[in-house]
C-alpha cells in the first residue's frame, strides 16, 4: 500500500496564483512570531520559508520524504537569508523522534486528501505537538475538480480524493485527543482547520 498519493508539485507561479501572500495566510491561521512550526509534506516550502519568516528565531522545521524537494527548499532558504528552516527527511507517522523538540504549530497543506493511513498520520503529529500545541490542515474543498480552474485549467486533486472540512474534522478527531478550535475560509478553493488540545 502507498504511503501517500501524490497528486502532483505545482510549482511555485502555480501556488502564487492561489495563494500570492502565504505568510498571511499563515497568520490568519495562527502562526505567530516565536511558534516552532513543522510543515509536514513542505515539499520545496512554499509555506515552510514563509512560516519560518514568521516563527523566526524559532525553528521551522520542513519535513518531507522527497530529497530534491528538501535541497530545492535548501537553496531557497540560503538565497533569501533564511537560517531557521531546517529541513527533515522523513515520514510524519514517525514525527516525534524526527524533530528535536516539540512543535507548538503543525502544518499539513494540500496533502491531507492523499494519506492512507490517516489515523497512523494524526497519531503521528499529535505526539509531536507541545501541550498546547496546534494542528493545522489546510486542504481543498469536496467541489468536483472541474469547478476548481486555475489559468483556465482544472487543477487539484481529482474529485474522488477530496474531503471536506466535515470529513477532516472527524478524521483528526477519531484519532486523537485534538479538536477542532476554528474553521477558515481561505478561497477560492481551499479551507483551514485549526485544532488544540
Amino acid at each position: 500500500m502507498d504511503r501517500f498519493r501524490n497528486t502532483g508539485q505545482p510549482d511555485w507561479d502555480w501556488w502564487g496564483r492561489i495563494w500570492p501572500t502565504p505568510g498571511e495566510t499563515l497568520r490568519r491561521l495562527g502562526v505567530s512570531p516565536g511558534d516552532r512550526v513543522a510543515e509536514v509534506g513542505s515539499g520545496n516550502g512554499y509555506f515552510a520559508l514563509p512560516a519560518a519568516r514568521i516563527a523566526s528565531p524559532a525553528s521551522a522545521y520542513a519535513v518531507d520524504l522527497d530529497e530534491s524537494l528538501l535541497a530545492e527548499l535548501e537553496g531557497l532558504a540560503d538565497a533569501q537569508g533564511i537560517d531557521n528552516v531546517v529541513p527533515v527527511r522523513g515520514d510524519a507517522r514517525d514525527l516525534a523522534a524526527l524533530l528535536p523538540e516539540p512543535i507548538d504549530v503543525a502544518l499539513l497543506a494540500n496533502a491531507f486528501h492523499g494519506i492512507d493511513d490517516r489515523a497512523a498520520f494524526v497519531e503521528g503529529v499529535a505526539g509531536a505537538l507541545a501541550a498546547d500545541g496546534r494542528f493545522v490542515v489546510v486542504n481543498w474543498g469536496d467541489r468536483p475538480r472541474e469547478e476548481t480552474v486555475i489559468a483556465g485549467e482544472p487543477r487539484g486533486p481529482p474529485t474522488e480524493l477530496r474531503v471536506g472540512p466535515e470529513e477532516t474534522r472527524r478524521a483528526v478527531e477519531d484519532a486523537s485527543d485534538l479538536r477542532l478550535a476554528r474553521e477558515v475560509d481561505l478561497p477560492p478553493f481551499h479551507y483551514g482547520l485549526v485544532f488544540e488540545r
